[in-house]
């Protein structure tokens, strides 16, 4: 061990051996996240703080965990589990002022690996934090010469004050006034920061004197941006030219899309409320209309919850794994939420969730955590303290679209508070009487009533929100009653007060008497008179008027969900995705549970198509208790029918289930995903006879999902094995064009109407034609009318979509000749580019 002379550098009693010069290194250059990794290891293993394997446990530690602090810091350690492995605590500095690549958009300069056998290592790390508020200290260190320097900055514990102006823009720049109607909300957000983090430059977008992040989310949102404001947006760094390019061409493509949002709410305000009018004057509390539609019912008050969080420290790793692996799982979470919600609801309401998940990805809101959490605090104190600092902030911005925003991440917070302490758990579904009832509550979150029993709640108030909340948007597209900002009142209600909530006028009527009530209800029935005639013609078939008919099935996922489709003109189930019931939950479902659903599911068609599609997961939907291989790659890994195969457990479980449901009765067919050859179609069906005999179930049509161009070439050969095609024209259009449909930068020119994508259409209709076998689509452009024409005159029989877009489809499709659409196809094999295909749009075929 080195002599105590040490000691002379650590002002604040730091012991000599966490902090010394051995374990400092100035102007290291590191080729990698790898290498650097290792040789501040090797810094720790030659100071005989860690045996030499704990460097490999730090590597495995990067692999199921991000360490990059923020700020060009990053905290590399080892896997609890290995902790016996440190010797003693220690701290091993490397300087890299040239920077390395940590994770896709992150540079560390500062790379601080961490040997904890007990909390001596805080103090360090409490500085480390609160360096990242002086940023033109920390941004000092990347570069200082003096080791001295570098060991004392580390070991002061003084506390320091952020600057109170930001420093100068960027080396390339441009101006931009926003114009967005409704300023910089959520929504356009989350595809500026999807865009910067696309990209290795550091971009900011500067606002007077205020500068948030480009790829941070809350702050962003904390610029407070109103329409006509005028921004700065800069950046520096690799590829900073291109990256400001990249950045200009989406903040200016969402204008439109802005302006068309904002145009249609003010359409819907300014539309005359057709709401009901009391005979005789009645009590009532006022508020603001969030959702057309009358309800007649008892109240019921949703109690304030409470959430005490209790401050109990625990190491810091330890902590720090726990916030991870909750931040990890939420996300997962959200995005099952937001793909259920774009097939339910619709995009528009997904993008509420996406929008959420992006808060999870903020910098500073995970380092505000990480810092109380260095101070010696609880994580989850910490990050319920982080969540609500953040929100407060949002919260006073003079700004109402963007102080709702804060209800946004106070749900989300609390779904991670959740996943640290289950016992913290809140919200969820309320406790309700057996009767259906009005919900009164103070404000609800977006989670909240997207998972509300319909069969239950019938109407929905809240004191507080307001019409753009994403609980008001939420409320439409259910179609349930509401309204918002009723105040304090609403509060003060009994359980059980008779009410008639009017969605129209925004207004509770309270303690109706039989005539208010009879009236109430002969205008409900004059209202679904009305609804009924516009129901009238989704429920026609979608025949041409030259008598060819397309078969219109809905995308849906649970039982629940049928009869909204049905409602909007379905008529089958083209595609039920099963993943879902994988989702969500910490373990697989088992052969009763998926029996049930089926059976739910076909009960529900009363004797309609039901097509179930068989465990997709793999690409951009992984399951975590499924406990899958890492892949570098998931789009072209195991996925799909390639995991079933691999995975007979999985493939048994689903099968017996599905077939027992058949037994029962119903026109159910099965299809597989992702299938690229022939052997997978042989290996799939002989599954399905040796459990279909083991039931001795009958028979049912077997297809097969074609996404892969593979498939599509070979159409003619695989429908000599199959019954039936479905084309999933999202995952074709990505592998046909090798474009990831999630990419920030590429996910626009993924366009399923290029070409190239109805060339593979018409080669899967044309092999299918040969044997026999009809032709659906499940895919994106199915619920596009224009898309829906095109595909019909490719020679597509069945087109499965998200419900709400069936009455467009059928209408236009009724108003079309199958000569025309044949035409029109034709013509757009022809064309040369997805612009030249949509040109040939003009309304009608």
């Amino acid at each position: 061990m080195p002599p105590d002379t040490n000691t002379a550098i650590m002002p604040t009693g730091l012991t000599p051996d966490l902090l010394r010069p051995d374990l400092l290194r100035l102007n290291a250059s590191p080729a990698g996240k790898e290498e650097a990794i290792r040789e501040a290891a090797q810094l720790l293993i030659a100071a005989g703080c860690i045996d030499p394997a704990y460097a490999a446990s730090m590597l495995r530690r990067e692999a199921v965990a991000n360490t990059f602090l923020g700020h060009g810091v990053a905290i590399p350690h080892g896997m609890v589990e290995d902790r016996g492995m440190v010797r003693r605590s220690g701290i091993a500095v490397l300087q890299v002022p040239g920077g390395v690549a940590w994770n896709p958009g992150q540079t560390a300069h500062l790379v601080v690996a961490i040997a904890a056998q007990s909390d001596a290592h805080i103090a360090v790390l409490r500085r480390l934090t609160r360096l990242m508020q002086d940023e033109a200290r920390l941004t000092g260190l990347f570069t200082v010469t003096d080791p001295a320097a570098l060991s004392a900055a580390l070991s002061e514990d003084a506390p320091v004050t952020a600057p109170t102006t930001p420093g100068g823009d960027l080396a390339e720049r441009f101006d931009w006034v926003v114009d967005y109607p409704t300023g910089l909300h959520a929504r356009p957000a989350t595809a500026w920061v999807e865009t910067a983090r696309a990209s290795a430059a550091r971009i900011q977008v500067r606002h007077g004197d205020l500068v948030a992040d480009a790829k941070a989310l809350v702050a962003l949102l904390q610029l407070g941006l109103r329409a006509g404001d005028s921004v700065v947006v800069s950046a520096e760094g690799d590829d900073a030219v291109a990256a400001l390019a990249r950045m200009k061409a989406t903040i200016t493509r969402l204008t439109a899309r802005e302006k068309a949002d904002a145009a249609a709410a003010a359409q819907k305000v300014r539309a005359p409320a057709r709401g009901w009018t009391p005979p005789n004057p009645l009590p009532a509390v006022p508020g603001i209309a969030a959702s057309p539609g009358l309800a007649i019912g008892p109240v019921h008050v949703l109690p304030r919850a409470v959430v005490s969080v209790p401050d109990e420290p625990v190491p810091l790793i330890e902590g720090g794994d726990r916030l991870h692996e909750a931040l990890s799982r939420t996300r997962q979470t959200l995005k099952a939420l937001a793909d259920d919600t774009a097939r339910r609801l619709g995009p528009s309401e997904a993008a509420i969730f996406t929008a959420q998940a992006e808060i999870l990805n903020d910098t500073d809101l995970v380092t505000l955590a990480c810092q109380l959490m260095v101070e010696g605090h609880g994580v989850a104190w910490s990050w319920h303290r982080a969540v609500e600092r953040t929100a407060a902030g949002l919260a006073a911005l003079d700004n109402p679209v963007l102080a709702a925003r804060a209800a946004d991440l106070r749900d989300v917070g609390q779904r991670v508070l959740a996943r640290i302490d289950p016992a913290l758990r809140t919200g969820g579904a309320p406790d309700l009487p057996d009767t259906p009832c009005i919900l009164i509550a103070e404000d609800l979150s977006p989670s909240d009533t997207a998972a509300l029993d319909m069969a239950r709640v019938i109407g929905l108030a809240t004191a507080q929100g307001g019409p753009t909340s994403h609980t008001a948007i939420l409320a439409r597209t259910l179609g349930l009653p509401a309204m918002v900002a009723g105040g304090a009142a609403l509060m003060e209600l009994a359980n059980g007060t008779p009410a008639i909530l009017d969605g129209q006028t925004g207004r509770l009527h309270l303690s109706p008497a039989e005539a208010d009530t009879a009236d109430a209800r002969a205008w409900i029935v004059r209202e679904e008179a009305r609804k009924a005639e516009e129901e009238a013609r989704r429920g026609l078939p979608a025949r041409t008027r030259d008598g060819h008919e397309v078969e219109i099935g809905a995308n849906v996922n649970r039982p629940d969900q049928v009869a909204v489709a049905l409602s909007q003109g379905a008529e089958s189930v083209g595609l039920m995705r099963t993943e879902f019931l994988f989702l969500e939950r910490g373990d697989a479902p088992g052969e009763d549970e998926q029996y049930e659903t089926y059976r739910g599911m076909l009960t529900a068609l009363e004797g309609r198509p039901l097509i179930v599609r068989a465990l997709d997961i793999g690409g951009d939907k992984q399951v975590p208790h499924l406990q899958l291989p890492h892949e570098e790659n998931p789009f072209l890994g195991v996925r799909g029918a390639r995991l079933l195969l691999r995975r007979p457990d999985l493939l048994e479980t689903q099968l017996r289930a599905l077939y027992r449901a058949a037994k029962d009765g119903g026109a159910l067919s099965i299809m597989f995903p992702m299938i690229t050859a022939l052997g997978e179609v042989q290996a799939l069906r002989a599954a399905c006879e040796r459990v279909r005999a083991e039931l001795d179930a009958p028979a049912v049509p077997l297809g097969i999902m074609v996404e892969v161009p593979a498939a599509a070439i070979q159409a003619d050969v695989l429908a000599r094995h199959v019954d039936f095609f479905s084309i999933g024209t999202n995952d074709l259009t990505q592998y046909a064009l090798a474009i990831d449909r999630q990419h920030p930068e590429l996910a626009a020119e993924a366009d399923s109407l290029h070409p190239a994508v109805l060339r593979l259409i018409r080669l899967t209709v044309e092999g299918a034609e040969r044997h026999g076998r009809w032709v659906g689509v499940c895919g994106g452009i199915a619920g596009d009318p224009f898309g829906a024409a095109l595909l019909t005159g490719l020679g597509v029989r069945e087109l499965s979509m998200t419900p709400r877009d069936i009455p467009a489809v059928k209408d236009r499709l009724r108003g079309s000749d199958l000569s025309a659409l044949k035409e029109s196809a034709q013509r757009a094999l022809e064309c040369e580019t997805a612009d030249a295909v949509r040109a040939l749009d003009g309304g009608e075929a």
